[in-house]
């Protein structure tokens, strides 16, 4: 039996859904808007977004700042690409800072944020605050107060990340430099020399392994300031080497100590001080160092060195 299909009029449904019709162009215009909302998340709030630029520089917001000591501040940076985008900061590195100065110039120094990619959305940074000191640094730091004297809501230039360490975990780190084939190092031990602010990087490696259930690192660090009172984050390291006695120990030293109760080191760092906090010269040993340049040059690398530690053992950051 010949069927003999139905023509004349489209039905109501066909009508709706021809080519052209109101129907068809509103549902490409939603598919459209469903595109344009998932790029635009992409966008803002993709976690694997990295606001870090190291061609240019990036306005951050100031969203907090606290005093948390005579000479030192805590300031919070708000990042541009959304609250779960992070900065696509390597463990062991740290961001430039720019700004101009009241002659016009540009003023650019670099710090290690005391958080990372493991808080997204935000930068912290402890910073001590250089003022005019004459004769000797008759200006201050620019940077420290140009920072120092911004308020919430203002914004800083950053870019990064800059360095030449990148902490990987678990003992694994790798040394870049220039022209150079990557060093790749693996240790169990790690000891730590820290003057003033060099605390910073050693902090961002501390808190990366100590977050870590894996992380079997064990961390030592000798810290060293000018009085007891500018010992930074003191409350912290102490809570770390409380909670996690059995991978951090912190051992201080100081310049000019209190006159009554002090338990620590006194003076600039030497063999001694190296011996009795620091893991012997021993493989799986690495020593990371970071402080003022004469620190560096006349205390920490000759006694390290009569210590028995190889070149090969030691990072400056």
């Amino acid at each position: 039996m010949k069927v003999t299909p139905v023509t004349g009029e489209p039905s109501l449904y066909g009508a709706f859904f021809a080519k052209g019709t109101p129907i068809e162009m509103m549902a490409g215009m939603g598919f459209g808007f469903v595109i344009a909302c998932l790029f635009l998340w992409k966008l803002l709030y993709n976690p694997t977004r990295k606001a870090l630029r190291a061609d240019k520089f990036r306005a951050f917001k100031l969203i907090k700042k606290e005093q948390i000591s005579h000479d030192t501040i805590r300031v919070t940076f708000e990042n541009p690409d959304g609250p779960k985008a992070i900065l696509g900061l390597p463990i062991g590195q740290h961001i430039s800072f720019k700004f101009k100065n009241a002659e016009g110039k540009e003023v650019i120094r670099s710090y290690t944020p005391t958080t990372g990619d493991e808080k997204p959305g935000i930068v912290t940074f402890v910073m001590k605050v250089y003022k005019p000191n004459p004769p000797k640094f008759p200006d201050g730091g620019q940077m420290s107060q140009y920072v120092d004297s911004l308020k919430v809501g203002d914004s800083c230039l950053f870019r990064g990340p800059k360095g030449h360490l990148d902490y990987q975990g678990c003992g694994k780190f790798e040394i870049h430099r220039a022209r150079k084939p990557v060093d790749k190092r693996t240790c169990t031990h790690i000891g730590m020399i820290a003057g003033g602010t060099g605390l910073t990087p050693m902090l961002q490696i501390i808190q990366a392994v100590l977050r870590n259930p894996k992380d079997h690192t064990k961390m030592y660090l000798l810290l060293a300031n000018q009085t007891e009172e500018d010992i930074l984050c003191r409350e912290e390291l102490e809570r770390y080497a409380r909670i996690h006695s059995g991978r951090f120990q912190i051992f201080y030293t100081v310049d000019k100590p209190p006159a009554k109760g002090w338990k620590g080191f006194t003076g600039f760092i030497n063999k001694e001080m190296i011996s009795e906090c620091l893991p012997t010269a021993a493989e799986g040993v690495q020593i990371f160092i970071c402080g003022p340049p004469p620190m560096i040059k006349f205390a920490c690398l000759p006694n390290l060195e009569k210590c028995g530690f190889k070149e090969n053992q030691l990072f400056t950051f």
